[in-house]
């Protein structure tokens, strides 16, 4: 499959920063990814090329937008654009949350407090860093810059120590039912803690777990094979179909670098 762009990526605990140059295949013909929902937060940084986030019955224009969880959306790029993605149940990703969507599942963001973050993301990009480093510190001062003063809600503690034991088994099967004697809680109860507190199932969680920690594995050096199994897919075309239901382009389609 021909290459749609170019990544470069950078992860830590509660979210991500991609760095995206689409290829261009044509005069006046940007790249545009499938309709697609995640459970992160979303928010759209323009770095110098052209970006549209659209719903099915609207476009949000602006050089910072922002998409809800679980929201379905349309990415269409073309030139250099990041994306920061926020776990929705991490503290900062509370704070984010209340702070961006009052009013629209697809909001644009003012963009003048975030002029000098970007000017370093296309620094670091026209330097062809390796390291992720100072790409991972600009990700988390720009969580904190789009949480603004808003004091985020606390996730219920059982809920934050069952998240953290899926992640330590991720490649392997993680069902909730192995995971309530840990708390001390019956599957059935916490299954229903779970939506309570986060707003979605548990299986719909792992899933963007599983997807999340399977980028971080190919842009070490792992083949999409190897990166299905280390995050407890079946197989390598299991994992595309459901990178490509998630993400609107498949894992193949990306030069992750």
């Amino acid at each position: 499959m021909r290459r749609l762009a170019n990544i470069h990526t950078a992860f830590w605990d509660g979210g991500a920063l991609w760095l995206i140059e689409a290829l261009p295949r044509g005069e006046a013909d940007p790249r545009s990814t499938d309709f697609h929902a995640h459970h992160a937060i979303q928010v759209v940084f323009n770095l110098g090329g052209r970006f549209e986030i659209s719903g099915r019955d609207t476009a949000v224009p602006g050089d910072v937008v922002a998409v809800a969880p679980d929201v379905e959306h349309r990415f269409t790029s073309e030139g250099l654009t990041a994306i920061l993605f926020i776990e929705p149940e991490s503290r900062p990703g509370r704070a984010v949350a209340k702070h961006l969507f009052a009013g629209a599942d697809i909001a644009a963001v003012p963009p003048l407090s975030f002029h000098d973050a970007c000017q370093r993301m296309r620094a670091f990009w026209q330097d062809r860093r390796s390291d992720a480093e100072p790409l991972e510190h600009l990700g988390r001062s720009l969580i904190d810059s789009l949480a603004g003063d808003v004091t985020p809600d606390i996730v219920d503690d059982r809920v934050r120590r069952v998240m953290r034991w899926a992640a330590e088994r991720i490649e392997g099967p993680v069902s909730l039912v192995d995971a309530a004697p840990e708390i001390g809680l019956s599957a059935a109860r916490l299954r229903h803690l779970f939506v309570e507190q986060t707003g979605l199932p548990f299986k719909t969680y792992l899933l963007w777990l599983r997807l999340n920690k399977s980028v971080g594995r190919i842009v070490e050096g792992a083949s999409l094979t190897e990166a299905a199994y280390d995050v407890g897919f079946a197989d390598s075309a299991h994992f595309s179909r459901t990178f490509r239901r998630m993400f609107g382009v498949t894992p193949a389609a990306l030069n992750l670098s």
